[in-house]
């Protein structure tokens, strides 16, 4: 199985990386570009044959380790390799 996992920081938090993206890309000449917020991806290839303890071993690493969830949200996707 692989897992596909999305962090980002949650809506209010201020994202310093995300502003210095914005203003990067304004003055390379990309105008119009707003509410740049920058995040993770994560690829884990997982060693089990069902989705539903994959997906359980995903959340948990998740919570444990790979994000931090009092300011960061994730997603993922698990599916067969």
């Amino acid at each position: 199985m692989k897992a596909k996992i999305y962090i980002t920081l949650k809506n209010g938090v201020l994202d310093p990386q995300g502003k210095a993206i914005e203003g990067s890309l304004g003055h390379l000449g990309f105008d119009g570009v707003t509410n740049v917020r920058q995040g993770k991806f994560i690829e884990v290839e997982l060693n089990e044959s069902d989705i539903q303890t994959a997906e359980k071993k995903v959340d948990d690493m998740c919570k444990k380790l790979l994000a931090n969830t009092v300011i960061e949200n994730y997603s993922f996707e698990v599916e067969a390799a």
